[in-house]
């Protein structure tokens, strides 16, 4: 799809000098470049993956590549163990289920990380509990996010890392990953214990809720008013078609697990963008397509990851964040994100509740940049995150101006008078830009700064006007169809009227 054949047919390398001809030599002709191009970056990202279809595997995606295919054994015997562990316990005694669900994940824990590590988080536990006694939560909030800045920063995160002893290759990743969500988790328990007005939660609540093994390493986040009641609910009986619910969704999830493989042996469109004198050679269609298709593959990921860990929780009888919104039925910043456990913390504790009812301009520009600067320091505080919070901040507050200018006479009375699907079709169009500032807005964060940019660049200069107007307005009829799909949606859910002089029904 994107000129990219030649890969999936010769060994990736130096190209053979004896396999080019003296034509292309003399000409420099596009083939001849494509074959000189920077081949060490597809060495790096381009593995041996299906061997009986004779096809490479892009392995740009780390975390892809290491839970679906180097430790996807440990994950499934991990799980497992939980599952069948934790229904056989709950079946025994359903009214301790969480306290049965806290003993396996902190033995699992302290079998794969050892007892410095489970040592270090219960520290930072007790000092966040500790804190939550005083029920002030401004100094839940410092105290919590100094925490997570000792996992984030230099040199703070390297020292604590040092009490961990073993060599094995997931210890860095499932150390900062278990470190980070138990501080967000302790925060969360910390602010819902100041709003608790009948004494305090105990440290054995927090206990229960940060070692629930399926969320522990990582997320999704469920916050803890939320998990302590579902977790402490001795009712364990299931609605009508919940089981054969489950199963649809994990053979859902399995389907596109094969799917991104597939995606990943025939398209490489993780590694395209990391060889920037191949992406110059794309047409504008091709790279507008490449930008879009990194997004939908994201998506795809977050999904299918916290998809699955839904699917275990589900089985507890738990009812977990739901997934993100897919990227094609986007069209705002507010709806933008691809973990909704982290989303509904930061909604819920910091953008909600500084920003209100978000009609004012002051207090929604102060709630997205405070929202945006505890996710700065959640994903690492560094100059690209530093770049992808400014515009992200600046596209939820954009999006509240244009709203605010449109209620504005005369252009409120201008609509005013217009028909409801023309005045779809006008915002249609505001939309369809708005979507694309949300590709590239993202985009730089999930592959580098220089491909946004070109991508930028082809689209809003060199492509103009031809390629930017036929993009537009493929993107606004997509848009037209999904505000069509909502429309519909909202009517359905819309309760009927009854008629005059006959009573309610419940």
């Amino acid at each position: 799809t994107f000129g990219l054949t030649p890969l999936s047919q010769q060994e990736l390398g130096h190209p053979n000098p004896r396999r080019e001809s003296t034509k292309q030599r003399a000409q420099g002709s596009v083939v001849g470049a494509r074959d000189n191009v920077n081949r060490k970056t597809f060495k790096e990202t381009v593995k041996p993956g299906w061997h009986y279809f004779g096809r490479k595997m892009d392995v740009t995606d780390f975390e892809w590549a290491m839970w679906f295919t180097a430790f996807r054994n440990h994950i499934l015997f991990a799980l497992s163990g939980h599952v069948i562990f934790a229904k056989i316990c709950s079946m025994i005694s359903p009214k301790n289920r969480s306290l049965i669900y806290m003993l396996y994940g902190c033995l699992t824990v302290l079998i794969i990380m050892g007892w410095t590590y489970v040592s270090l988080i219960l520290s930072h536990c007790i000092i966040l509990y500790s804190v939550a006694l005083m029920k002030r939560k401004w100094l839940c909030f410092v105290a919590g996010l100094t925490s997570l800045a000792t996992f984030k920063m230099e040199p703070f995160n390297s020292w604590q890392a040092g009490f961990v002893t073993g060599t094995f290759e997931l210890q860095d990743i499932l150390f900062y990953g278990g470190c980070g969500f138990s501080i967000m988790r302790c925060m969360s328990f910390a602010l819902e214990n100041c709003e608790k007005k009948d004494g305090n939660y105990t440290f054995m609540d927090l206990i229960k809720y940060n070692f629930y093994l399926p969320f522990f390493f990582f997320g999704p986040i469920m916050t803890f008013d939320r998990f302590h009641v579902q977790a402490n609910d001795p009712n364990l009986t299931r609605k009508p078609r919940e089981m054969w619910n489950i199963t649809i969704h994990a053979l859902v999830h399995l389907g596109s697990i094969l799917v991104v493989d597939v995606f990943l042996h025939y398209l490489y469109i993780l590694t395209i963008p990391s060889d920037m004198k191949l992406v110059k050679e794309l047409s504008d269609w091709s790279l507008a397509g490449l930008a879009y298709s990194n997004l939908v593959y994201d998506w795809v990921k977050s999904a299918v990851m916290f998809g699955v860990i839904n699917t275990v929780s589900q089985l507890d009888h738990l009812d977990p964040p739901q997934p993100p919104k897919c990227i094609t039925m986007l069209y705002v910043f507010a709806e933008t994100h691809f973990d909704r456990g982290i989303n509904d913390w930061l909604c819920k504790y910091v953008y909600d509740y500084i920003g209100g009812n978000h009609d004012g301009i002051f207090k929604e520009l102060v709630a997205t940049i405070s929202t945006f600067a505890v996710t700065t320091l959640w994903l690492g505080p560094c100059e690209l995150v530093y770049i992808w919070s400014f515009f992200n901040c600046f596209g939820l507050n954009f999006e509240l101006w244009v709203a605010k200018l449109f209620a504005l006479p005369p252009l409120s009375t201008i609509e005013g008078v217009m028909s409801e699907a023309m005045s779809r079709r006008i915002r249609g169009l505001f939309n369809a830009v708005n979507f694309w500032q949300i590709i590239l807005y993202n985009v730089l964060a999930l592959n580098s700064l220089d491909f946004a940019k070109l991508v930028a660049k082809r689209l809003l200069f060199k492509g103009f006007p031809l390629s930017t107007l036929s993009v537009l307005f493929v993107t606004y009829c997509g848009i037209q169809l999904v505000k069509e799909r909502e429309r519909k949606l909202a009517l359905l859910e819309e309760p009927e009227p009854s008629e005059p002089g006959k009573p309610k029904t419940d």
